[in-house]
């Protein structure tokens, strides 16, 4: 192996089921909503009963893990997008 291919992030197949997506946000409700709505107009067919939500210590954050079927590089550039876009979004993993 040369040490470029070392380097190299390994490459998505897509479609891609099970990708996950993590998602650190304030714990209000509004931004619950807009994280959710967001998360369901980019990824048709969302298991909503796979979120889990793991609050942070102090209760003022929230880390949500969503499981969506990724379709493409655009799909994933926009919907990171447009939640870091969002004051009460922290992080997008």
């Amino acid at each position: 192996m040369t040490q470029d291919s070392q380097q190299q992030p390994p490459k998505i197949e897509f479609p891609c089921e099970d990708y996950v997506v993590k998602v650190v946000r304030d714990t209000d409700d509004q931004v619950r909503d807009f994280v959710l709505e967001v998360m369901r107009r980019h990824a048709p067919g969302l298991d909503e009963s796979r979120l889990t939500h793991k609050p942070s210590r102090n209760g003022k954050f929230t880390s949500v893990t969503f499981y969506i079927v990724a379709t493409g590089e655009p799909q994933l550039k926009a919907l990171t997008d447009e939640l870091t876009a969002h004051p009460g979004v922290y992080m997008v993993i």
